[in-house]
């Protein structure tokens, strides 16, 4: 079979009943531990949400951890079991800006994201959809200053900022192109 080492496929099977039957219902998505071990294993397919207004701002989100450091980015989450790209550009419109978003049929770019000093959450296949507010956005976790900053904060740009997480650097030419 071209496997590099011999595996004794019956203690394996074990641990993967165990950790399948630790999951549940994957639909539902994964527990932190088990998302980021399988994250070490596979490229993980998510959505991003290119959100311009009628002034032709754009909306981004602060985002601050150990993964991507401190940032803006475009709204994203990774699509579950059996879920559609359209089911998780709603998800993460409504869990990341509390609102209701439509979205292109098609995404408009596919970008392969890689984190090469990284290998839990290291690798992605992005699928970037444009999208249009349908509702109003939740005024809680509106951007209030640089000094206030927080996980989920959500600001309207009228240009790409400087500080565009790392891995969204792929998406600046898409985000400038917007203001022109």
């Amino acid at each position: 079979m071209g496997w590099k080492r011999s595996i004794n496929l019956i203690d394996l099977s074990l641990h993967f009943n165990t950790i399948l039957n630790a999951v549940g219902n994957a639909k539902r998505g994964l527990t932190k531990p088990v998302f980021l071990f399988i994250s070490q294993l596979t490229p993980m397919v998510n959505v991003d949400l290119l959100i311009v207004n009628k002034q032709k701002k754009i909306l981004m989100t602060w985002r601050a951890d150990e993964f991507y450091g401190p940032g803006w980015h475009l709204p994203g989450g990774v699509i579950r079991f059996k879920e559609s790209a359209q089911m998780r550009i709603n998800a993460v419109a409504k869990s990341e800006l509390g609102a209701e978003v439509t979205a292109t049929h098609d995404p408009i770019s596919i970008q392969e994201i890689m984190a090469p000093n990284r290998d839990v959450r290291g690798h992605f296949i992005s699928l970037l959809y444009r999208c249009e507010l349908k509702s109003t956005l939740d005024t809680s976790n509106a951007y209030i200053s640089d000094n206030l900053l927080k996980n989920g904060q959500w600001k309207w740009h009228d240009a790409c900022p400087d500080n565009l997480i790392n891995q969204h650097q792929v998406y600046r030419p898409l985000i400038e192109a917007e203001y022109a």
